[in-house]
């Protein structure tokens, strides 16, 4: 208890340290994007495991639940500490606590009250040659089997003893082993506290260092505000004013394209009417000809003439099958195109994509002021937080509980070697303890050796062998030493088992349940004007709910000491750093930001004019279907190869003569104007017919295309109008929020790391558990249990060996004299 109550001093010390730093939880920071302390390593495990031997420590807890069963007696320990215990009214209370222990504590006693009075008694009476004592041995029928009963039973019980001599032993050794590492597992735990009063300064240091990269952060942000601000900006009205543009600058572009359509057709339609025309010459030429030489006089006799009729009637296949004269020509919609070009719509467009395009550099011209306001403020806020540092006297504070770990430190190491030195007299004290066990159960395995080996079944008692006879001395001697011993290894294991049981109940065991701090706990306990003793030692104010189990279970967690001791009711961290406050000021300079670009224009009058313009041009008036009627004619009226090779095998029928030379002669010259003249005109008018069939589709609904056009245009320019005043504030808002943002969290981030971070008292837990629960409990209790487990059941197994001893003793010794001895069967 003591222990405990020095440790939970010692924390107390570190709260009392830790209050008045008072000014210590002000701003502080830390980077953006990962806020993280630096993790603070410790030597000391928070946990112990002793090893194999844990199986047996076990054992004896579970035999000390047996004999103490009982809860732990919260009542009465409150009564101890309220100094209301009065012996004579809660004597009950105590021993019916303490009932199991009590009962066998008295059988211990009796044991060793019994013992010395048994053995001189059984020593006197063999003296007298009673109780055995005559070496005389009386002839039994069951005398064999009784030797082999006692000889069994002998070995057993000696097993047993030797089971507890091996506790002993092992229990002994562990606990000078556990003594030699007292002295690592204190300096491990004074390291640890240090390292956590000379990494708290370091810590709000490591804080309060990491604005500089918030602020880095941030100023990187407001220098980038072209693009971050005034492209919010710009991206936010972009899919309303690009589509728009987009669709004038695809009317600028057809525009282009319908003229150079327009002058395509026109000229090519113009090259048609000349070709056409050629070809009609041509064919009139070939006609004339043909016509000419079918006035033959051959062509008036009987045979010949039908063939000249029948030329003569298909001469219709060479007129020409087109009219190309009759198409209007397109020059005045080309003037009129003409006219409208020249208002350069394509570059009024790029005016207005530029116009659109310098809004994040019109936002960052029009910000400058704002933005080095803001720096301006930002800058100051630095200042107030690295005054805020320069003023936390925590170094100094500290130094305090730094010497009273000093104190403790250099007492304990004053006085581990005196424990150390009184530990080895322990440990040669236990030795002998053990030795003097194993010299009795030595003499007993020795006189069973003897005893069996040299036994005789054909000898009588009076001639038993040498061998025999020192078996049964030897078992006599053990019986005689454990007369002689017994009784003081049973006063030592009386003693240290009411010591170690109870240390083990009422200390160790509700400790690592936390029963113990739940006591403590008690209102009004400690001190009867205090409803929490805790909170009025380290706040003055013992309405707090501040509990030991609390802050123990808090440490063990590894939290703050700021959080675990509920600091907020001494110094309200968030109080003094008011991250409102101080985000606050960045946000009235945002707010304070203007942007105007409320000047955008897509497209000027003239523009609009000229759109308007190309819509009246008349392009979709035009009568496309004339000329792709014209034009999908064919050039002649018949197919001039049929026409040419059905003449020239006409021609072949002929006799030889001038009408046969002249027929082939024009079916020659008809297939050439086939070949110079139709072809390149059929792929002329098959191109032109194409042209103005794309024509047609361009033109069609131009006047719809064009007013749609203007509509997007007026829509997108009436959104920059009305829209851009609350888009630039939206945009400016989160413009703002982002850089506020970034203080905000550290702010934030600063506030948890002082009220959960910052100390965390986990090596103050560690401390205690050290203390108690490892040192106490593990390292002395535990082993000193397990001592006088094993001893106590090899003492208590002490007595019924020595009768079997006694017994056994009689048939392995040489008598002095016998019955009779008649023969029995062998055994």
């Amino acid at each position: 208890m003591a222990l405990l109550l020095g440790f939970l001093l010692l924390l107390l010390e570190l709260c009392g340290n830790t209050l008045s730093l008072g000014s210590r939880s002000s701003t502080e920071g830390t980077e953006v994007l990962e806020l993280q302390l630096p993790a603070t390593n410790y030597e000391t495990k928070d946990s112990y495991k002793a090893g194999p031997i844990g199986g047996l420590f076990q054992i004896v807890h579970i035999f000390l639940r047996v004999v103490q069963p009982n809860d732990f007696p919260e009542d009465i320990l409150r009564k101890i500490l309220q100094k209301k215990f009065d012996l004579s009214t809660d004597y009950e209370k105590i021993i019916y606590y303490e009932i199991g222990v009590i009962i066998c504590a008295v059988l211990g006693l009796l044991f060793v009250i019994l013992m010395p009075l048994v053995g001189c008694c059984f020593g006197l009476c063999r003296c007298c040659n009673k109780c055995g004592g005559e070496m005389h041995q009386r002839q039994k029928k069951n005398g064999p089997f009784l030797r082999k009963c006692f000889a069994v039973s002998l070995l057993v019980i000696s097993i047993f003893i030797s089971i507890g001599i091996i506790y002993g032993f092992v229990a002994n050794h562990h606990l000078r082993a556990q003594i030699e590492k007292t002295r690592k597992l204190a300096d491990s735990n004074f390291r640890d506290l240090r390292t956590l009063l000379n990494g708290a300064p370091a810590e709000i240091s490591y804080i309060l260092s990491q604005y500089t990269t918030t602020k880095e952060k941030a100023f990187s942000d407001l220098d980038n505000v072209k693009s971050l601000l005034g492209g919010g900006i710009h991206e936010q009205l972009r899919p309303k004013v690009i589509p728009a543009l987009d669709d004038i600058k695809a009317m600028a572009e057809a525009i282009k394209e319908t003229k150079e359509a327009l002058l395509n057709v026109n000229n090519t339609l113009k090259e048609l009417k000349k070709s056409s025309a050629q070809l009609n010459t041509s064919l009139s030429d070939v006609k004339r000809d043909l016509e000419q030489s079918l006035n033959d006089p051959m062509c008036s006799a009987p045979p010949v003439a039908t063939t000249c009729n029948n030329i003569r009637t298909s001469l219709s296949q060479l007129d020409d099958n087109t009219n190309m004269d009759q198409l209007p020509s397109l020059d005045k919609p080309i003037d009129k195109i003409n006219d409208i070009l020249q208002t350069n719509l394509s570059s009024l467009v790029q005016q207005g994509y530029k116009s659109f395009n310098d809004i994040p550099e019109m936002v960052e011209n029009q910000t400058t002021d704002i933005i080095s306001d803001v720096k301006s403020t930002l800058n100051s806020i630095g200042s107030d937080i690295e005054s805020i540092g320069e003023q936390i006297p925590i170094q100094d504070q500290l130094s305090n509980f730094m010497g009273y770990i000093n104190d403790t430190e250099t007492y304990i190491r004053r006085n581990l070697p005196t424990l150390e030195e009184y530990d080895s007299y322990r440990w040669l004290g236990g030795l002998v303890v053990c030795c003097l066990l194993t010299l009795v159960v030595i003499f007993y395995y020795l006189g069973l050796l003897c005893g069996t080996c040299g036994y005789d079944r054909n000898a009588t008692p009076t001639r038993r062998g040498c061998v025999s006879n020192t078996g049964g001395i030897f078992l006599m001697v053990g019986a005689g030493v454990s007369f002689l011993i017994c009784w003081i290894l049973m006063t030592i294991v009386v003693l240290t088992f009411v010591v170690g049981a109870n240390v083990e109940k009422l200390l160790c065991e509700p400790y690592q349940n936390r029963k113990l701090f739940q006591v403590l706990d008690t209102p009004y306990l400690l001190n009867e004007n205090w409803k929490h003793y805790l909170s009025g030692m380290v706040f003055n104010k013992p309405d707090i709910n501040l509990t030991f189990e609390q802050v123990y279970s808090d440490c063990k967690e590894n939290k703050g000491i700021y959080g675990t001791l509920k600091l907020e009711n001494s110094y309200n961290i968030s109080e003094h750093l008011n991250i409102q406050e101080h985000a606050g000021n960045i946000s009235n300079d945002f707010q304070n930001m203007k942007v105007n670009i409320d000047n955008i224009v897509l497209l000027d009058e003239a523009g609009r004019k000229n759109l308007m313009d190309f819509s009246f041009s008349g392009i979709d008036a035009i009568n496309y279907n004339i000329y792709l009627a014209e034009l999908s004619k064919a050039p002649t009226k018949g197919n001039l190869l049929s026409f040419a090779d059905d003449l020239e095998v006409k021609a072949n029928h002929l006799p030889h003569g001038s009408l046969k030379q002249s027929l082939k002669n024009n079916a020659q010259t008809i297939r050439t104007i086939h070949r110079s003249e139709v072809i390149p005109l059929e792929q002329s008018m098959s191109s032109v017919y194409q042209s103005i069939k794309e024509l047609q589709q361009k033109s069609s609904g131009l006047g719809m295309k064009v007013t749609n056009t203007l509509s997007s245009l007026d829509s997108a320019q009436d959104f920059l109008t009305t829209r851009i005043s609350s888009v630039i504030v939206e945009e400016s808002q989160k413009y703002g929020n982002t850089i506020v943002g970034y203080f905000e969290r550290y702010l934030q981030w600063v506030k948890i790391s002082i009220t959960e971070k910052i100390a965390a008292c986990k090596p103050v837990a560690t401390a205690l558990d050290s203390a108690v629960d490892v040192f106490l409990c593990s390292y002395i209790i535990d082993p000193m249990n397990l001592f006088w487990f094993g001893i106590g059941k090899a003492t208590v197994f002490l007595l019924p060996a020595l009768i079997f001893a006694v017994k056994l003793a009689k048939h392995y010794r040489r008598m002095d004299s016998e019955d009779v001895y008649e023969e029995f069967p062998p055994s």
